[in-house]
Protein backbone atom coordinates (compact mmCIF):
# COMPACT_ATOMS: atom_id res chain seq x y z
CA UNK A 1 0.00 0.00 0.00
CA UNK A 2 3.13 2.43 0.74
CA UNK A 3 3.31 2.59 -3.15
CA UNK A 4 -0.44 4.31 -3.25
CA UNK A 5 0.50 6.85 -0.66
CA UNK A 6 3.50 7.95 -2.12
CA UNK A 7 1.38 8.70 -5.28
CA UNK A 8 -0.94 10.82 -3.21
CA UNK A 9 2.37 13.11 -2.38
CA UNK A 10 3.63 13.07 -6.06
CA UNK A 11 0.71 13.73 -7.88
CA UNK A 12 -0.75 16.88 -8.01
CA UNK A 13 -4.25 18.30 -9.52
CA UNK A 14 -5.16 21.58 -10.98
CA UNK A 15 -9.44 21.96 -10.26
CA UNK A 16 -10.21 24.21 -13.00
CA UNK A 17 -13.40 26.01 -11.98
CA UNK A 18 -15.12 28.23 -14.30
CA UNK A 19 -17.45 30.92 -13.68
CA UNK A 20 -19.85 33.57 -14.64
CA UNK A 21 -22.22 34.98 -12.39
CA UNK A 22 -21.77 32.59 -9.61
CA UNK A 23 -20.94 34.59 -6.68
CA UNK A 24 -23.37 32.96 -3.92
CA UNK A 25 -22.32 29.51 -5.38
CA UNK A 26 -18.58 30.52 -5.20
CA UNK A 27 -17.89 30.05 -1.32
CA UNK A 28 -19.62 27.32 -0.78
CA UNK A 29 -18.10 24.93 -3.71
CA UNK A 30 -14.31 25.91 -2.70
CA UNK A 31 -15.40 25.82 0.80
CA UNK A 32 -16.62 22.04 0.02
CA UNK A 33 -13.68 21.83 -2.07
CA UNK A 34 -10.99 22.33 -0.04
CA UNK A 35 -12.63 20.24 2.83
CA UNK A 36 -12.81 17.50 0.62
CA UNK A 37 -9.17 17.38 -0.76
CA UNK A 38 -7.09 18.38 2.48
CA UNK A 39 -9.13 15.56 4.05
CA UNK A 40 -7.83 13.37 1.79
CA UNK A 41 -4.51 14.65 1.82
CA UNK A 42 -4.25 15.19 -2.01
CA UNK A 43 -1.66 18.27 -3.58
CA UNK A 44 -4.17 20.54 -5.05
CA UNK A 45 -4.84 24.06 -6.14
CA UNK A 46 -8.07 25.61 -7.60
CA UNK A 47 -8.47 28.00 -10.63
CA UNK A 48 -10.77 30.19 -11.12
CA UNK A 49 -11.49 31.37 -14.58
CA UNK A 50 -13.60 34.16 -14.66
CA UNK A 51 -15.22 35.65 -17.65
CA UNK A 52 -15.96 38.99 -16.65
CA UNK A 53 -18.95 37.88 -14.31
CA UNK A 54 -21.04 41.38 -13.52
CA UNK A 55 -22.29 39.77 -10.40
CA UNK A 56 -19.17 40.62 -8.40
CA UNK A 57 -17.58 36.89 -8.70
CA UNK A 58 -14.30 37.95 -9.50
CA UNK A 59 -14.29 40.17 -5.72
CA UNK A 60 -15.52 37.48 -4.05
CA UNK A 61 -12.74 34.73 -5.51
CA UNK A 62 -10.19 37.30 -4.32
CA UNK A 63 -11.82 37.38 -0.91
CA UNK A 64 -11.70 33.20 -1.18
CA UNK A 65 -8.10 34.00 -1.56
CA UNK A 66 -7.03 35.85 0.72
CA UNK A 67 -8.75 33.67 3.27
CA UNK A 68 -7.81 30.38 1.55
CA UNK A 69 -3.99 31.57 0.14
CA UNK A 70 -2.85 32.03 -3.45
CA UNK A 71 -1.22 28.28 -3.30
CA UNK A 72 -4.75 26.89 -2.90
CA UNK A 73 -6.89 29.46 -4.83
CA UNK A 74 -5.68 30.86 -8.74
CA UNK A 75 -7.31 33.71 -10.05
CA UNK A 76 -7.22 33.44 -13.52
CA UNK A 77 -10.14 35.92 -14.87
CA UNK A 78 -10.50 36.93 -18.57
CA UNK A 79 -12.64 39.97 -20.13
CA UNK A 80 -15.67 38.61 -21.32
CA UNK A 81 -17.64 35.52 -21.71
CA UNK A 82 -15.77 33.56 -24.15
CA UNK A 83 -16.80 29.88 -23.80
CA UNK A 84 -16.32 26.61 -22.00
CA UNK A 85 -13.67 24.83 -24.63
CA UNK A 86 -11.13 28.18 -24.09
CA UNK A 87 -11.52 29.06 -20.42
CA UNK A 88 -10.06 25.27 -20.26
CA UNK A 89 -7.74 26.36 -22.57
CA UNK A 90 -6.94 29.32 -20.67
CA UNK A 91 -6.90 27.32 -17.16
CA UNK A 92 -4.31 24.72 -18.20
CA UNK A 93 -2.02 27.12 -18.99
CA UNK A 94 -1.82 28.36 -15.14
CA UNK A 95 -2.23 24.73 -13.71
CA UNK A 96 0.74 23.54 -12.29
CA UNK A 97 -0.72 19.77 -11.39
CA UNK A 98 -0.11 17.06 -13.46
CA UNK A 99 -3.82 15.69 -12.96
CA UNK A 100 -6.71 18.38 -14.21
CA UNK A 101 -10.35 18.40 -12.50
CA UNK A 102 -12.94 19.73 -14.56
CA UNK A 103 -16.44 20.74 -12.82
CA UNK A 104 -19.09 23.05 -12.50
CA UNK A 105 -19.25 26.30 -9.96
CA UNK A 106 -22.67 25.96 -9.75
CA UNK A 107 -23.35 22.82 -7.22
CA UNK A 108 -24.34 20.80 -9.44
CA UNK A 109 -21.40 18.33 -9.04
CA UNK A 110 -20.15 17.66 -5.40
CA UNK A 111 -16.75 17.65 -4.43
CA UNK A 112 -17.32 14.70 -2.93
CA UNK A 113 -16.87 12.67 -6.07
CA UNK A 114 -13.29 14.24 -6.33
CA UNK A 115 -11.26 11.75 -4.23
CA UNK A 116 -13.48 8.40 -5.73
CA UNK A 117 -12.48 9.55 -9.24
CA UNK A 118 -9.06 9.58 -8.34
CA UNK A 119 -9.29 6.54 -6.68
CA UNK A 120 -10.82 5.25 -9.98
CA UNK A 121 -7.74 6.53 -11.91
CA UNK A 122 -5.20 4.74 -9.49
CA UNK A 123 -6.81 1.19 -10.14
CA UNK A 124 -6.37 0.94 -14.18
CA UNK A 125 -4.13 4.36 -14.43
CA UNK A 126 -7.02 5.80 -16.52
CA UNK A 127 -6.82 8.77 -18.87
CA UNK A 128 -9.27 9.81 -18.57
CA UNK A 129 -12.21 9.71 -15.31
CA UNK A 130 -15.67 10.78 -16.16
CA UNK A 131 -18.59 11.30 -13.55
CA UNK A 132 -21.64 9.52 -14.76
CA UNK A 133 -25.45 10.18 -14.11
CA UNK A 134 -26.30 6.64 -16.06
CA UNK A 135 -24.30 4.13 -14.09
CA UNK A 136 -24.47 2.58 -10.82
CA UNK A 137 -26.06 4.52 -8.11
CA UNK A 138 -25.88 8.13 -10.59
CA UNK A 139 -28.88 10.03 -11.23
CA UNK A 140 -29.89 13.58 -11.38
CA UNK A 141 -32.00 15.23 -8.84
CA UNK A 142 -33.72 18.63 -9.64
CA UNK A 143 -34.90 18.43 -13.55
CA UNK A 144 -37.96 18.54 -14.77
CA UNK A 145 -39.40 16.13 -17.20
CA UNK A 146 -38.14 17.72 -20.51
CA UNK A 147 -34.56 18.59 -19.08
CA UNK A 148 -34.13 14.70 -18.20
CA UNK A 149 -35.65 14.11 -21.76
CA UNK A 150 -33.43 16.10 -23.90
CA UNK A 151 -30.66 14.88 -21.37
CA UNK A 152 -31.17 11.38 -22.29
CA UNK A 153 -32.32 11.48 -25.93
CA UNK A 154 -28.98 13.27 -26.14
CA UNK A 155 -27.18 10.30 -24.27
CA UNK A 156 -28.73 7.96 -26.10
CA UNK A 157 -28.56 9.59 -29.73
CA UNK A 158 -24.85 9.56 -29.45
CA UNK A 159 -24.02 6.18 -27.98
CA UNK A 160 -26.43 5.29 -31.31
CA UNK A 161 -24.13 7.20 -34.02
CA UNK A 162 -20.72 7.18 -32.08
CA UNK A 163 -20.24 4.08 -30.31
CA UNK A 164 -18.31 6.10 -27.51
CA UNK A 165 -18.32 3.62 -24.74
CA UNK A 166 -18.79 5.23 -22.21
CA UNK A 167 -22.23 5.98 -20.68
CA UNK A 168 -22.23 9.63 -19.97
CA UNK A 169 -21.13 12.13 -22.80
CA UNK A 170 -22.56 15.49 -21.67
CA UNK A 171 -21.83 15.42 -18.54
CA UNK A 172 -19.07 17.94 -17.42
CA UNK A 173 -17.52 16.66 -14.08
CA UNK A 174 -13.97 14.37 -15.15
CA UNK A 175 -10.25 13.70 -14.55
CA UNK A 176 -7.43 14.11 -16.86
CA UNK A 177 -4.11 13.40 -17.18
CA UNK A 178 -3.05 16.54 -18.13
CA UNK A 179 -0.99 15.79 -21.37
CA UNK A 180 -3.81 13.68 -22.33
CA UNK A 181 -6.44 16.99 -22.14
CA UNK A 182 -3.89 19.21 -23.72
CA UNK A 183 -4.05 16.22 -26.59
CA UNK A 184 -8.16 16.01 -26.52
CA UNK A 185 -8.60 19.96 -26.23
CA UNK A 186 -6.16 20.77 -29.45
CA UNK A 187 -7.91 18.09 -31.55
CA UNK A 188 -11.38 19.95 -30.54
CA UNK A 189 -13.30 21.81 -33.00
CA UNK A 190 -16.60 22.29 -30.56
CA UNK A 191 -17.37 24.94 -28.21
CA UNK A 192 -19.57 25.23 -25.06
CA UNK A 193 -22.09 22.18 -24.44
CA UNK A 194 -20.65 20.23 -27.21
CA UNK A 195 -17.33 20.39 -26.00
CA UNK A 196 -17.58 17.97 -23.64
CA UNK A 197 -19.22 15.01 -25.76
CA UNK A 198 -16.40 15.77 -28.24
CA UNK A 199 -13.72 15.13 -25.57
CA UNK A 200 -14.74 12.04 -24.99
CA UNK A 201 -15.22 11.23 -28.54
CA UNK A 202 -11.87 12.14 -29.35
CA UNK A 203 -10.09 10.32 -26.29
CA UNK A 204 -11.43 7.09 -27.77
CA UNK A 205 -10.63 7.93 -31.41
CA UNK A 206 -7.09 8.33 -29.59
CA UNK A 207 -7.02 5.08 -27.59
CA UNK A 208 -7.01 6.77 -24.22
CA UNK A 209 -8.94 5.01 -21.28
CA UNK A 210 -11.93 6.19 -19.77
CA UNK A 211 -13.31 5.13 -16.52
CA UNK A 212 -16.25 5.74 -14.97
CA UNK A 213 -17.73 6.58 -11.54
CA UNK A 214 -21.53 7.10 -10.60
CA UNK A 215 -21.96 10.87 -9.37
CA UNK A 216 -25.18 12.59 -8.84
CA UNK A 217 -25.53 15.69 -10.64
CA UNK A 218 -28.07 18.70 -8.63
CA UNK A 219 -29.56 20.98 -10.52
CA UNK A 220 -28.00 24.78 -9.71
CA UNK A 221 -28.99 25.87 -6.58
CA UNK A 222 -28.62 29.45 -7.32
CA UNK A 223 -28.74 31.54 -10.74
CA UNK A 224 -30.09 30.42 -14.18
CA UNK A 225 -29.68 27.09 -15.94
CA UNK A 226 -27.73 28.21 -19.20
CA UNK A 227 -29.20 24.99 -21.36
CA UNK A 228 -31.43 26.30 -23.95
CA UNK A 229 -33.09 25.90 -27.32
CA UNK A 230 -30.36 27.09 -29.27
CA UNK A 231 -28.14 24.82 -27.13
CA UNK A 232 -30.34 21.65 -28.23
CA UNK A 233 -29.84 22.86 -31.94
CA UNK A 234 -25.91 23.37 -31.54
CA UNK A 235 -25.84 19.91 -30.19
CA UNK A 236 -27.80 18.17 -32.94
CA UNK A 237 -25.60 20.28 -35.28
CA UNK A 238 -22.46 19.04 -34.01
CA UNK A 239 -23.64 15.18 -32.98
CA UNK A 240 -23.79 14.81 -37.01
CA UNK A 241 -20.67 16.60 -37.76
CA UNK A 242 -18.82 14.40 -35.38
CA UNK A 243 -20.34 11.35 -36.98
CA UNK A 244 -19.50 12.55 -40.11
CA UNK A 245 -16.10 13.60 -39.18
CA UNK A 246 -14.89 10.11 -36.48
Amino acid sequence: MAGGDAQVTENKYSILLPTYNERENLPIIIWLLITYMDNSGYNFEIIIIDDGSPDGTLEAARQLQDIYGEEKIVLRPREKKLGLGTAYIHGMKHATGNFIVIMDADLSHHPKFIPEFIKKQEECNYDVVSGSRYVGSGGVYGWDFKRKLVSRGANFLTQLLLRPGASDLTGSFRLYKKSVLEKLVESCVSKGYVFQMEMIIRARQFDFTIGEVPITFVDRVYGESKLGGSEIFQFAKALLYLFATT
